[in-house]
C-alpha cells in the first residue's frame, strides 16, 4: 500500500486528484490530505471521504515545520504531491507576502521533512518521490509563435509566478545537491469541476447565471492553453509513478483560445442549456488590463508523450460543456463557497485545529 501526503488537497486540482486516486486504487492506498483551508480550500469538495479508513484530513499549514515533521514521524510516506499554493495572480499583485510564505517557504518545509525522513531511512532509492505541481506561468510570455518546452528559461512576470519559479528551483536544487527524488510538472490553465470562481471559467459561469457583468481584461485577446482537469490528473499520476527522477514534465491541453473567444463560448453553451435570453454577449464588460499581463501561453507536451505515453483525451468542446453542466447542477456548491458556509461545514465535521 502506497502512502500519499497531498498538500492543498481541498483545493481545485488537489481535491480532484484525491477523488481520482480513490477511483483508481480504491483501498490499496492511504492518503493524508493537509490543507490550510483558505478561501479557495473547501472540504465540501471531499464530502463522503471522511468515513474512509484509508483517508486522513489534517487542517494545517505547510509552513508549520513541527506539524509537517510530526506527519512524517507518524506515517511512512511514499509520495509527497505538493498542490498547496496561493495561485491567483491578481491577489499576488495586491499582496505578495502570503505567496512567498506558502509557495516558497512551505515548499522548503515539505522538502526538508521528506529529505530528513527518507535520508534517515535510506529510502532515496526505494520508490520515494516528491512531486512539485507548478505552472506554465513560470516561463513568462510567448509571442504569436513558439511553445514552452522544459528547456525554456524561467522568466516569471508576476509575484505569483515568481514564487512558483522560486519553489521549482528549490525543488531542483534538492535533486542537484542531494540526488533527492523529485519531479516537477508545469501545466497549462486547468478547468473543470470544483474550481473556485475567481478563475476565469467559473467566474464567467457564475456571473452569467446571476446576470452580472463578465469582466474581460484589456482587449480580451490574451491566449491561454486549456487543459481539462481529469486529463491533468492522469498525467500527474504517470509522472509520479513512472517519471525519471529529476526531470521536469510540461503538461498541456493543445487548446489555445483567446479569452474573449472562451467567454463567448461559455455564453453560447449556457444559452443552449438554460434557454435564457438574459445571458448574452451584452453582459461582457472590458476592464483595464492586469498589470504585467502575459499575452500568450502555450505548452509543448511532446516530452511527456514520448517518455510516458500521455496525451490529453478530452477535446475542449466536450470539456467545456462538461464543466458548465457541473456548475449548473451544483449551484448550491457555488453559493456555499462564495458565502463562506463551507467553513461552518468544516467546523461541524472536524472541530478545532488539532
Amino acid at each position: 500500500m502506497k502512502i500519499y501526503l497531498i498538500s492543498g488537497g481541498a483545493g481545485f486540482i488537489g481535491s480532484n486528484y484525491i477523488h481520482y486516486l480513490f477511483n483508481k486504487y480504491m483501498d490499496n492506498i492511504f492518503i493524508i490530505n493537509i490543507d490550510k483551508l483558505t478561501y479557495a480550500g473547501n472540504l465540501g469538495n471531499l464530502k463522503g471521504l471522511e468515513i474512509r479508513k484509508n483517508y486522513k484530513f489534517v487542517h494545517g499549514d505547510i509552513c508549520d515545520s513541527s506539524l509537517i515533521n510530526n506527519i512524517f514521524n507518524i506515517y511512512n510516506i511514499d509520495y509527497v504531491v505538493n498542490f498547496a499554493a496561493e495561485s491567483h495572480v491578481d491577489r499576488s499583485i495586491k499582496d505578495a507576502e502570503v505567496f512567498i510564505k506558502t509557495n516558497v517557504l512551505g515548499t522548503q518545509v515539505l522538502l526538508n521533512a521528506a529529505k530528513q525522513t527518507w535520508e534517515k531511512d535510506n529510502s532515496f532509492s526505494n520508490g520515494k518521490k516528491f512531486l512539485q505541481i507548478s505552472t506554465d506561468e513560470v516561463y513568462g510570455s510567448l509571442s504569436e509563435t513558439g511553445l514552452f518546452t522544459e528547456n525554456t528559461p524561467l522568466d516569471p512576470h508576476s509575484p505569483y509566478s515568481a514564487s512558483k519559479a522560486s519553489a521549482d528551483l528549490l525543488v531542483k536544487s534538492f535533486f542537484d545537491t542531494f540526488n533527492f527524488p523529485i519531479n516537477i510538472t508545469r501545466c497549462s490553465n486547468n478547468y473543470g469541476e470544483y474550481q473556485f470562481p475567481e478563475k476565469l471559467i467559473p467566474l464567467i459561469i457564475n456571473n452569467a447565471i446571476n446576470y452580472k457583468k463578465l469582466p474581460i481584461y484589456g482587449d480580451g485577446k490574451q491566449i491561454r492553453d486549456w487543459l481539462y482537469v481529469k486529463d491533468h490528473l492522469e498525467a500527474i499520476e504517470l509522472v509520479l509513478r513512472n517519471g525519471k527522477i529529476g526531470e521536469v514534465y510540461n503538461i498541456g491541453g493543445n487548446n489555445e483560445k483567446e479569452n474573449i473567444f472562451l467567454v463567448k463560448k461559455i455564453i453560447q453553451v449556457l444559452q443552449d442549456e438554460v434557454n435564457d435570453k438574459n445571458i448574452s454577449n451584452k453582459l461582457i464588460e472590458y476592464v483595464n488590463d492586469r498589470l504585467g499581463h502575459d499575452r500568450r501561453y502555450a505548452i509543448d507536451a511532446s516530452k511527456i508523450k514520448n517518455d510516458l505515453g500521455w496525451i490529453p483525451k478530452v477535446p475542449f468542446e466536450e470539456g467545456i460543456r462538461l464543466t458548465i453542466h457541473w456548475y449548473l447542477k451544483n449551484k448550491q456548491w457555488l453559493n456555499e463557497i462564495t458565502t463562506g458556509e463551507y467553513m461552518e461545514y468544516y467546523s461541524s465535521m472536524y472541530g478545532e485545529k488539532k
